[in-house]
């Protein structure tokens, strides 16, 4: 089969939003946000005959009833693409469903404590300082390639015991299955192929000299029955840590510095009152939430109402959510201290995230890190910000100048 035969052909450009729409348009990628608010106008469900035929819930309680529906929506699927081949690679516990899915994700609960993270922020605070000693100097960067990118990467390389100067490996993989994978399912395949034989490689090291990093702590776990987990389960949750952990936190961080560059009033008040960042981090993840999720729909049900069939995908957006009027006052403005925020930027139901208190830690000490270094900055006019496509969105380029403005 050549290359070119398993590249879907490229989606027309959406003309009917609510009956045809495609996260993956370039006019979502730009700016989604008035895109949702004209879905959740229509109707709490839209569906849409792309991707094989995928439904999207629009407001938070039509999420939050998908996201709490085990019986009627698998997670088997967590990527919706313009195929469904059969599932060989599983990343659990994310790609789990009841009763094999709360077993898989209790053993990863342990290395992602508060304390756990604790032990971890001297390493990441050190990160941040290490890569901006890079670019200081020139009064400017692409803070999306040089900064956001390599804070969660050389974290996670750093928990995982594997040479942080790998992290480029990790970078393509992670565009080969996030966004190339969605219309191209050799770049897929082929990501997970290097990414199963680079951690595969570390297993059989670790197997002749245990280590003590988190690549050990999955070998040395047990199952419900006492039994050591099967190396293809290690090497799913290895990947499941890869690919939910970097992306979605250096999209954070980035959409956060981007609203900074932006908006001198909140970058200002966040100098003078740092007390304020656990709420600015919480309200920076409810406004640019990156992450969307998939479900499978397995059995016909409804959802607030709207009929949902099976054999179906679900664009689980936990963005959309978040921007909703009816659950969060000022849906559409980012407020720094907001107090009632009960957003589902981790997810709602069993599958919340597992790295949340990492990436909460991540996020915090990147922009903390930054702010004492470069208290003043904004976007470069002559350059361009450029957005992720697909299930994760952030910054890809974020050209920063440094300094007040003349």
């Amino acid at each position: 089969m050549s290359d070119s035969a398993s590249i879907m052909p490229e989606h027309p450009p959406v003309t009917d939003w609510v009956n045809d729409f495609d996260h993956t348009d370039p006019t979502w990628t730009e700016n989604p946000f008035p895109i949702w608010e004209q879905l959740r106008a229509a109707s709490p469900v839209v569906h849409t005959e792309r991707f094989l035929g995928c439904y999207m819930p629009t407001t938070y309680q039509a999420v939050k009833e998908i996201a709490y529906d085990t019986e009627h929506f698998s997670s088997r699927r967590v990527i919706v693409r313009d195929i469904r081949p059969e599932i060989t690679a599983r990343a659990p516990p994310i790609t789990s469903d009841p009763p094999e899915h709360k077993p898989a994700k209790q053993l990863l609960l342990p290395p992602f404590t508060p304390d756990a993270m604790k032990k971890l922020e001297p390493r990441v605070r050190a990160i941040c300082n290490e890569l901006i000693d890079e670019f200081i100097a020139d009064g400017k960067c692409d803070a999306a390639a040089r900064y956001t990118k390599h804070v969660p990467v050389r974290a996670i390389a750093h928990m995982l015991g594997i040479p942080e100067k790998d992290g480029d490996h990790f970078i393509k993989w992670i565009h080969g299955i996030l966004e190339l994978g969605i219309k191209d399912d050799n770049a897929l395949m082929e990501a997970v192929r290097e990414m199963t034989g680079y951690f595969a490689a570390h297993l059989e090291q670790r197997k002749q000299n245990p280590t003590d990093d988190l690549i050990s702590t999955l070998m040395k776990a047990r199952d419900k029955d006492g039994n050591p987990l099967a190396d293809e389960h290690v090497l799913g949750s290895l990947r499941l840590l890869l690919i939910a952990g970097i992306d979605t936190t250096w999209s954070a961080i980035g959409s956060s510095l981007w609203h900074l560059a932006k908006t001198p009033d909140d970058r200002e008040r966040l100098v003078k009152e740092p007390e304020l960042m656990p709420l600015a981090v919480e309200e920076l993840l409810r406004a640019y939430s990156p992450v969307t999720m998939a479900r499978e729909v397995m059995k016909e049900t409804t959802v607030s109402g709207c009929p949902v069939k099976s054999g179906n995908m679900v664009l689980l957006s936990f963005p959309a959510a978040n921007r909703d009027p009816a659950m969060f006052t000022d849906a559409d403005k980012v407020v720094i201290d907001r107090k009632e925020n009960r957003h589902a930027a981790f997810g709602l139901g069993i599958h919340r995230c597992v790295g949340s208190n990492l990436a909460r830690m991540e996020m915090t000490v990147a922009i903390e890190e930054w702010l004492k270094r470069i208290p003043d900055f904004r976007l470069d006019p002559a350059g361009k910000v450029t957005w992720s496509e697909g299930t994760v969105r952030g910054p890809r380029q974020l050209p920063m100048l440094f300094g007040k403005a003349s």
